[in-house]
């Protein structure tokens, strides 16, 4: 949520970022907070003023009263009634033209960085970098449910019977590799300084309104029937949150924070749920990073951010990109964001692995995140996330790079230790 003043004081550069998204739709309500904004600040005004002078009326009173001048005592009485009726009326307005100016200020979107690119959706997304030299090996790579299922590792027939399209049962060396993974990601997270956390996998609707747009809300959460919450999409979520309405100190920040968790999607707008393979499903496991510091530190973090999930990437002899999102790929709340890609040598292309995201002010505003300054001054806070790694789909990545032609597997130097020691692995079948 951006701070009214920029509508205040210069809405046509509200109008414009909205442009820029390709959000045209939303154009009307920047006017539409305008004017309210007016009305608000007009009622506010009067029923502060209302009250005030209730308020000093009602010290007159005594003293008439104290020096017997009843009559005049009860005029100044009539006249408290008078105004005591026009509070509560003030008071309904004034709650009204809140609630309707932050409906609407929940859904314009954040202000995006000036070197953004601009472009409708993702195919307008640029590259900016790669990091190691694609393979393209002399063998056909299989799809990656057929490498797993080489390893007696995957059964999605199963998961089906009992959970549908888009769950799994990952079992042997292919579970295994998917908690060596995560326990590789957790303690790389913590050898850069992070603090690592496991949060709730379930949070309050107000805890998901300050997260995230309405539209991701609808598209990625589950709901628990009966109950006031949500299945978390990503861990991100719950630890952002943890520090709703808090006042944190200065001397706090930057807080740096890993997590584990598993996450659970809708996945509407998918154009279904693919059978055969793990890349788009309804449940994963995931290790995120998230930074809540200064606004004059933000920047910098984003850069070291996404720049770990590249050597992570890398420690696993894995080639990756980074993307660069468009105006029109990226979600209201975010101010720039990036994608890591993995290459899939099957495909002979990358694929996004990794999310890295700064959100400036716009997510604490939503949830309350303040610091208190040296000088007593309060500020919002900036926060970013970055994907560490989100298994299964990083093992599509690590498979298909670390296969051999025999089928096996080399296991990175870098996972040895969590993979009891082994340097390969063999297939079943």
């Amino acid at each position: 949520m951006i701070d009214i003043k920029l509508i205040r004081e210069n809405k046509e550069l509200v109008k414009e970022n909205i442009k820029k998204k390709f959000q045209d739709h939303k154009l009307p309500l920047v006017d539409e907070v305008y004017d309210m904004d007016i009305k608000y600040r007009k009622v506010k005004t009067e029923a502060d003023e209302a009250r005030s002078r209730v308020n000093s009326l009602s010290k007159e009173i005594g003293n008439l009263m104290r020096d017997k001048k009843i009559d005049e005592a009860n005029n100044v009485k009539d006249e408290v009634s008078k105004i005591k009726e026009m509070i509560p009326k003030l008071e309904e307005e004034e709650e009204h033209l809140q609630e309707e100016i932050k409906k609407r200020m929940m859904v314009i979107p954040n202000i995006i960085a000036n070197d953004v690119p601009i472009g409708e959706d993702d195919s307008k997304n640029v590259e900016e970098k790669r990091f190691g030299e694609p393979k393209i090996p002399d063998f056909d790579v299989p799809y990656h449910a057929e490498i797993m299922v080489s390893f007696n590792g995957l059964d999605k027939d199963a998961a089906g019977r009992v959970s549908g399209n888009g769950f799994y049962y990952l079992m042997g060396d292919i579970a295994r590799l998917h908690s060596a993974v995560l326990a590789y990601a957790r303690d790389f997270m913590i050898d850069k300084g992070f603090t690592y956390c496991i949060p709730p996998y379930m949070i309050h609707s107000d805890a998901v309104d300050g997260v995230m747009s309405f539209e991701e809300k609808e598209n990625m959460m589950y709901k628990i029937e009966g109950e006031d919450l949500y299945l978390i999409g990503t861990s991100e979520h719950s630890m952002i949150a943890k520090f709703k309405d808090q006042l944190l100190k200065e001397e706090e920040l930057p807080i740096t924070m890993t997590s584990y968790s598993p996450c659970f999607r809708k996945e509407v707008g998918a154009h279904g749920i693919e059978e055969r393979g793990v890349y788009r499903i309804h449940q994963f496991e995931k290790q995120e990073m998230v930074v809540v510091c200064k606004p004059e530190e933000s920047e910098a973090w984003y850069e070291k951010m996404w720049s770990y999930s590249v050597e992570l990437f890398r420690s696993l002899d894995i080639p990756v990109r980074k993307l660069v999102c468009c105006s029109g790929d990226l979600a209201d709340l975010k101010y720039r964001s990036c994608d890591i890609e993995a290459w899939s040598p099957r495909q002979q292309k990358y694929f996004e692995v990794c999310s890295c995201s700064n959100l400036t002010d716009a997510q604490a505003r939503r949830l309350g995140i303040r610091y208190k300054k040296e000088d007593g001054t309060k500020e919002y806070a900036h926060t970013l996330n970055n994907t560490v790694i989100a298994p299964p789909r990083m093992l599509i990545a690590f498979l298909e790079n670390n296969l051999q032609k025999d089928g096996s597997v080399l296991i990175p130097e870098a996972l040895r230790p969590y993979m009891g020691g082994k340097e390969m692995i063999v297939p079943k079948k």
